[in-house]
Formats: C-alpha cells, sequence, structure tokens
C-alpha cells in the first residue's frame, strides 16, 4: 500500500529569519499591557502599560527569532518581538530540503496585523507563491473577494480582526473542501502541499481599540508586532513509499539532535530510494518510477531488474521499454563475471556460456580455449574469439575441432596457415601427407543397422504404437549381434564455418525404429521428435523413412544408425521424391541435450 509519515511541527529546532527583532542594535524600552487586561472586555479599558527594555545581546531582556519556535509547553510566555515603529515585517523559515504542509498558526501577542501574506517557495526561495491573503477588507487591500463571500477565494478576513488584542491565532489549512485532493502524491497536490520555504509578509500594524487617547507613554513604544509562538505543521515529503523519516514524530531523533525535529530524509519502501524516495533503488530500474497511489493505495513499487546475480546496479532506458511493449526498460550497469548484454545475459568476447552451470552463477562464463595458430582472426564479429554460446573456435581453412587444434579429415600440415587438402583419393597423414592406401589406418567404428531388437534395446511403450517388421524378402542384421559385419567412417562436427558450409537441407532429432534392404536402395524408419531445420521437404513429427546412400549387400548402413537409438542427424533432401537422404557427408551424432543446444545455437547465429 501507498504510506504516509506522520505530522509533526516543521518549525521546532529551527530558527525563522526576520528583517528585525527588538533591541538588535541597543536597549530599546517598549510598553505593552497586561495580558490580563487586554482579554477582558473593550469597554472596560486596557488598564495601566508596562513598560521594559528590550536588548537583543541580554538573555532574560531578549525577544529573539527563535523564541517563535521553542517549545511552547515548556516556555509559554517566550516571544518574537520586531524593532519598533517597522510599518512592514518579514518571517521566513527555510528548510534544508522539500517537506509536505497540512496547515500553520500563528499567535500573536501583539495584535493581528491588519494586512498580511503567507507565501510558500518550492525552489529554495528563487521565487514565491502566495498560499493566502489576510485583511480586515480583501477589496481593499488586495483586490480579491473575501472567503467568507466567496468561497475558495484567496483572501480571508477571517483572522485580521485588532480583538482580541493578545493570543490572537492565524490559521491557515492546505487542505479543505475548497482543495478537492483525492490523490496526496499527484502532481496537483504536490503543487499545493510541497515547500522548501515558508514567509509570512506583516505588512500593516493595527492597534487595540482599548488604548485611550491620552496615553502617557509615547505611542511609538506600543508599535511592534510580536508573536508567541510560529507552528508548521507537515510531514516529510516522500511521495507515497515512506511512513517513516529518522528522528520524526515517535520515531528515535539522531544523535544531538532536538526531540521532535521533523527531519526531511525518508526511510523508504517499496524498492525506492533517495531522500524523498523519489526514485528506484540502484537494481529496481525495470519500469518507470511512480510514486505511491493516495487514492487507490496501490504501492507502484519499483521492480528488479533481470541482471542474473551479475550487476549491482540497472537504470531505465525508455527506447528498450517502448521496445519491449512496456513490460521491461531495466538495463543492467557494469555487468560482472565477464558477462554483458541489457541483462548481463551473454559473455563478452573471448568467453562462452557454460551450459552446465546456471545464468546466475558467477562462473557461467568461461574463457575461450581456441589453438592460437588454427584459430581465425576474422569472424562473424572481430571481437570475438569463439562462438559465444557454444564454445566453438572460428578455425583457419582445413582445420577442425570445438579449439581449432587439429586439421579436417582429407587436410594435412597444421601451420600458421591453416591445413592443406591431401593430394589422395582418400586421407592422409595430418603430419606429413602421406596417402593412405587402405582402411588399416582410418578410424573406422563397428556400427549397424538392422530391425529393432527388443530383447537387447528398451523401448518406451508410447513409442511402440507400431510394430515394425521384416518381410520375406527384405534381410537385415544388427551388429549389437555381428559386430564384425559392418564397418564405417565417422563424420565428426568440426568449425561453425565447416558446419555452415556443408548447407544441410535438414536437421532432425529422430529415434531409428527399423531399417530395411530393398535390394536397390536402404530404407531406415525412424520417429522424428524435433525438427531443427527443415528445406522444401515438409517433416512431421512422426515416424517417417529416411534413405542412406552408402550401403552395402551385408545389410549395413553409413554413417551410425543403431536401432532404438536417438540421434542427432544432418543431411540434404531430394526435392523431386520428397526424400530425407543421408550420406557420408551427413553428420550423425547419438543425440545429447548440449549437442542439440550447440546446433541450434549455429543455426540461428552463425549460419548466415
Amino acid at each position: 500500500r501507498s504510506c504516509n509519515p506522520p505530522v509533526g511541527n516543521l518549525a521546532t529546532g529551527r530558527t525563522p529569519v526576520t528583517l528585525t527583532t527588538c533591541g538588535q542594535n541597543s536597549t530599546e524600552l517598549y510598553c505593552s499591557y497586561s495580558e490580563q487586561n487586554l482579554l477582558r472586555q473593550v469597554s472596560q479599558g486596557c488598564g495601566q502599560p508596562r513598560c521594559t527594555k528590550c536588548n537583543a545581546n541580554q538573555p532574560d531582556n531578549s525577544h529573539l527569532p527563535a523564541d517563535m519556535t521553542d517549545d511552547f509547553f515548556a516556555n509559554p510566555v517566550s516571544w518574537w518581538q520586531s524593532a519598533q515603529g517597522v510599518p512592514r515585517e518579514e518571517i521566513r523559515l527555510d528548510f534544508e530540503t522539500e517537506f509536505y504542509l497540512t496547515h500553520v498558526i500563528a499567535v500573536f501577542k501583539s495584535p493581528r496585523p491588519a494586512a498580511m501574506v503567507l507565501e510558500r517557495s518550492q525552489d529554495y526561495g528563487q521565487t514565491w507563491r502566495p498560499y493566502k491573503y489576510f485583511s480586515i477588507n480583501c477589496t481593499a487591500t488586495f483586490g480579491l473577494q473575501d472567503d467568507l463571500v466567496e468561497e475558495g477565494s484567496m483572501c480571508t478576513s477571517r483572522y485580521s480582526d485588532a480583538v482580541p488584542c493578545t493570543r490572537g491565532e492565524v490559521i491557515y489549512r492546505a487542505l479543505n473542501p475548497a482543495n478537492k485532493i483525492e490523490d496526496p502524491y499527484s502532481p496537483e497536490a504536490q503543487d499545493l502541499l510541497k515547500l522548501t520555504n515558508l514567509r509570512l509578509l506583516l505588512l500593516k500594524r493595527q492597534e487595540c481599540p482599548c488604548y485611550g487617547s491620552g496615553l502617557v507613554e509615547k505611542p511609538q513604544r506600543f508599535a511592534h508586532y510580536a508573536i508567541y509562538d510560529l507552528i508548521i505543521r507537515g510531514s516529510c515529503f516522500c511521495n507515497g513509499h515512506a511512513e517513516e523519516s529518522p528522528g520524526s514524530v515517535g520515531f528515535l531523533t539522531e544523535p544531538g539532535s532536538c526531540v521532535g525535529v521533523v527531519h526531511g530524509k525518508c526511510v523508504c519502501r517499496h524498492n525506492t530510494a533517495g531522500d524523498h524516495c523519489e526514485k528506484c533503488a540502484p537494481l529496481y530500474n525495470d519500469q518507470p518510477w511512480k510514486p505511491g497511489d493516495g487514492k487507490t493505495g496501490a504501492p507502484n513499487e519499483c521492480r528488479k531488474c533481470r541482471c542474473h546475480n551479475h550487476a549491482d546496479s540497472c537504470h531505465f532506458d525508455l527506447s528498450v521499454w517502448l521496445a519491449s511493449g512496456k513490460r521491461s526498460g531495466g538495463v543492467c550497469d557494469n555487468c560482472k563475471h565477464n558477462t554483458e548484454g541489457h541483462r548481463c545475459q551473454r559473455c563478452k568476447p573471448g568467453y562462452y556460456r557454460d551450459r552446465g552451470k546456471p545464468m546466475s552463477s558467477t562462473e557461467v562464463c568461461k574463457p575461450c580455449a581456441c589453438q592460437p595458430m588454427g584459430s581465425a582472426n576474422a569472424t562473424f564479429s572481430r571481437s570475438w574469439r569463439c562462438h559465444p554460446k557454444t564454445g566453438f573456435c572460428y578455425c583457419k581453412p582445413g582445420v577442425a575441432g570445438p579449439n581449432c587444434d587439429r586439421c579436417l579429415m582429407g587436410y594435412w600440415g597444421f601451420g600458421e596457415n591453416g591445413c592443406r587438402p591431401c593430394d589422395c583419393a582418400r586421407d592422409c597423414d595430418q603430419h606429413t601427407g602421406n596417402c593412405f592406401n587402405g582402411y588399416d589406418n582410418e578410424p573406422f567404428f563397428n556400427i549397424p543397422i538392422g530391425g529393432r531388437i527388443p530383447d537387447l534395446v528398451q523401448m518406451p511403450t508410447n513409442e511402440s504404437e507400431e510394430e515394425w517388421k521384416w518381410n520375406d524378402h527384405e534381410q537385415g542384421f544388427s551388429a549389437l549381434r555381428h559386430p564384425e559385419k559392418c564397418v564405417c567412417k565417422e563424420k565428426v562436427l568440426g568449425s561453425v564455418t565447416d558446419f555452415c558450409q556443408m548447407k544441410y537441407a535438414y536437421v532432425i532429432k529422430a529415434r531409428i525404429l527399423s531399417a530395411h534392404d530393398k535390394g536397390t536402395h536402404a530404407e531406415v524408419v525412424v520417429k522424428v521428435k524435433k525438427v531443427l531445420k527443415s528445406g522444401k521437404v515438409k517433416i512431421a513429427r512422426s515416424n517417417r523413412s529416411i534413405y542412406p546412400e552408402s550401403w552395402t549387400n551385408r545389410g549395413c548402413t553409413c554413417p551410425i544408425l543403431n536401432p532404438g537409438t536417438d540421434y542427432l542427424i544432418a543431411g540434404q533432401e531430394d526435392s523431386r521424391t520428397s526424400r530425407l537422404l543421408v550420406n557420408m557427408n551427413s553428420l550423425v551424432k547419438p543425440w545429447k541435450a548440449y549437442l542439440g543446444k550447440q546446433v541450434s545455437d549455429i543455426l540461428r547465429t552463425g549460419c548466415k
């Protein structure tokens, strides 16, 4: 909910500034009538005056501005008094920050002025605006209608009568029936209630009617303004985000401060900050700051930026806010732990995301481990040393491996310029370039393909809606039972560049269900579980056939395709026959979540 700080006397502990003070330069003799006589009926007269000295430098004879704002319960008969004979006086109270005003009460020792103005400043005294005009004749003095006649007028005669001749009050209420404010934190309310300075302009003195014409004392000795108490009720200005301030009424005071002083700094809630809770806390700028709603009670809390624990602060960016459809506008500042981005959501150049750690981990970004000789300088972005999501390095021509530390199959002579193609029909020695004449030195794998093997491969029940059986004329077997029958070369996942250069038409995750030797071709039935990329041939998440181009009359297909196993398969297509093809240039790897993520990232960001 929105919060309201307690109301206290803003004048307590603060000394007003006046134009004059009696006895300021030398001792003055002034006269006054006793309070007891002045409070009697005017017709009974004022009695005999009493004259005494005023000297601002003598504590027992001084009447200083601070006497207006002292504790009126502890010092009920202390007052401030102006110099003699001044026609106009000014009383100003300067605050060190912004406050909210509720009402003002001035208790006069002298008769109340015949004309005065209460003004406030919201810019520390640079400009002033009136709160209220006071006059026994509003029209004659200020050209305004009296609010006793016209409700809501800026002038009133209510507090300008000379009677009572002492302890007459002047009261101003900032909120009254004429000021219908529903939300105290709205711009309209702030314009009315917020202030940094308050000023009373005393424009015209008046005498008590009981003063006789045959005065024994000189008339100028009665010609002064005098005020017992100046009470300014108000509170901290906290925009609805605090209900207390250090040292405010009802709370502990600061060391060395006066008891009851209303301090201007708020104890902010709702993830806000500042002396007046006028801004969001450093890490809570994901949406625009708003004051609390005093009408509905909505707190309008500041929302935390999503920096994944990699920043201590963020700032609000209007363009980001608008681009998100006004859902999120926070931009994280000074991302730590080798991260960058509006939300510290990606690794900075030279680092890549460790998929095994949560994004909030301090070790989520690992340094690229690129082999300097094998990695390329010219990348998609010159500042990247490796792909920020996969960690794959950008290799020179003919170089392979995630770290660009070896030659591709069919290349040799790893060096500053990459690797050179083998001058052979097949692969060659990566160090000497000497050609291999057979399969003896090549990396072969005993990879089978054949019918589904229930006794060896346990399949989930929801994947076996249809049994895939052999026809009489079809032959097939599995190297799980006959490992000596089949051999295949493996296609390795090289650099990002090499992967993209293959221009695969489709990339899928599929489970091998069965394989069939049709005599003229092989046909492998798979269950497509995920489509990462498709071309002209439409691919649905269902059972379908793929067609190996490399197969033998012994029922073997290449590359690796074991029944009952999930694979990442990337290959070409025949759009004329709507067939998905698998050959020795296809990438076929047992499915791993991280491998799928790496390929997805390459497809999305690497292959342009």
